[in-house]
């Protein structure tokens, strides 16, 4: 197993750092996507910080939005590291408003970032997988994808779409060793949502059955879950992981 490789889009965020730390502890060499604004030695700090705990992870910088630049950052990877057999679709970005206030940029670089994003990254390492017979392609989503959220047009489309995605891919590489599926958190107690006024945060909460947050080590698990060997029987699936917020 140590010789798969990783790709985890969004990989130095809250949720992606907990699963480029899980995917390493389960044996597979692993490289974080980045963007940040371009902000190259915030990525290079965050790969130092993970060095001294022990992950010595790949950094390998695209914009999801743009499809040139995501191919130069799996040139990288592969370059580096190895042919990309898992690769996490994480990377994503929220433009919160009601659609009657929603500015076209909103709504467009949220589909770009959170959909758009998902082909582009996808297209370029599908192929590699159904030549070696073998891959793992996890989107992550979320709960708004499958209940709404006002103020979330825009996510919420973009997020249900990369669902109908994984159906559709799934089914084209079945027979290929190649399963596809989706993962879609609840509210995680990641940095952003821990700066959520404590009044507001302790609302979410009580919408939430298990009576907490999720936290980011358990999107990870269920990343884990999905990407090994052993879940071959498993593609085109939804994994909530909500803490019960939302079931159907």
């Amino acid at each position: 197993m140590s010789s798969r490789v990783a790709l985890v889009t969004g990989g130095t965020g809250g949720i992606g750092t907990a699963i480029c730390q899980r995917l390493a502890k389960d044996g597979y060499k692993v490289a974080a996507g980045y963007n940040a604004g371009g902000d190259h030695d915030k990525a290079k700090t965050w790969q130092a910080v993970q060095k001294e705990q022990g992950f010595d992870f790949d950094i390998s910088y695209g914009d999801v939005r743009d499809f040139e630049s995501c191919g130069r950052c799996i040139a990288h990877v592969e370059e580096t590291l190895g042919p990309i057999d898992i690769l996490i679709n994480n990377a994503g970005v929220t433009r919160d408003a009601t659609l009657k206030k929603m500015s076209e940029s909103q709504w467009s670089e949220v589909l770009n970032a959170n959909l758009d994003s998902v082909f582009n990254m996808t297209r370029q390492v599908i192929n590699g997988m159904i030549e070696r017979k073998f891959g793992r392609i996890v989107n992550v989503s979320s709960i708004n994808a499958q209940k709404g959220q006002l103020g979330q047009t825009n996510y919420s489309a973009a997020k249900a779409g990369m669902h109908g995605f994984t159906k559709a891919l799934s089914q084209e590489v079945a027979r290929k060793g190649i399963t596809v599926n989706t993962v879609s958190p609840g509210y995680i107690a990641t940095k952003m949502v821990m700066e959520v006024p404590e009044e507001i945060r302790n609302k979410i909460i009580e919408g939430i059955p298990v009576g907490r947050l999720g936290l980011p080590e358990e999107v990870a698990n269920a990343v884990s879950f999905l990407a090994s060997e052993q879940s071959g029987f498993i593609t085109g699936s939804n994994l909530s992981v909500n803490g019960g917020q939302h079931m159907f």
